[in-house]
This record gives structure tokens, sequence and C-alpha cells, in this order.
């Protein structure tokens, strides 16, 4: 798994929790984000891990780190802190931001597919790695 699956099927969850109404899904992603964020145990990394335990030809994934960072920090884990706090934001406590999770959902679906995020192009750009 890549960062571009991760990111297709998180938009894809993101969507499917809010037009179901899915409170529990909705939690359960921000969650996710979070842990991830903080233990920086990233979900593709560690399905590639496993699926080269179970079968060794399969490659690790392992990203490409920035050479040129000002901070020594990763933009996807960045990149999780700033997704995950605004759909808490946005979802939980401001009721007049209904829209932002589905223009969030359908952003991360977006950036999925085409691998171009601007959110993460503007982390990079701030000099995250």
């Amino acid at each position: 798994m890549t960062d571009r699956t991760y990111r297709a099927s998180l938009g894809l969850l993101l969507l499917i929790s809010l037009y179901f109404d899915l409170e529990w899904l909705m939690y359960g992603i921000i969650l996710l984000l979070f842990i991830e964020g903080i233990s920086n145990f990233r979900l593709p990394v560690l399905v590639s891990a496993a699926r080269h335990y179970f079968n060794p030809e399969y490659q690790v994934y392992t990203p490409v780190p920035a050479s040129s960072a000002r901070f020594n920090i990763e933009s996807e884990r960045v990149w999780r802190f700033v997704v995950g706090l605004f759909l808490l934001l946005s979802y939980s406590f401001i009721d007049a931001l209904w829209f932002f999770p589905w223009f969030m959902g359908f952003a991360i679906f977006g950036a999925g597919l085409s691998d171009v995020c601007p959110v993460l192009l503007a982390i990079r750009w701030f000099g995250f790695k």
C-alpha cells in the first residue's frame, strides 16, 4: 500500500461516513489520523511490511525523504495532524462548517487518485521533509 492508495481509501471512507451519517466511523478515522501522527506508525508502511513478511518477493514501501528540509518532521506526519484537526473542528464543534468535511473527503479522494495533494504540497513548501 502506498500513501496514494491510503489517501484514496481514506477519502472514500470519509465520504461514506458522511453520506450514511456514521459518526463512529468519522471519529474512528479522526482517531486513526491522530494515532498515526503521534506514533508515526503509518498504515501504508505497516501494510507493506506485513506483505513483505508473508511474501518476501514483495518490496517494502519506503517513502523517499526530502533532502532539503527546514524541520526534521515528515510531511506525511504533519498532514495527518492537520487533516485530523480540521476534521475534528469542522465535524464536531462548528456546525456552520458542515460542508468542510465533505470538501475534505472529495479533496483527499481526488488527491489519492491524482497523487497531487495541495495541503501536502503546502506543508512541504513550509519546510517539512
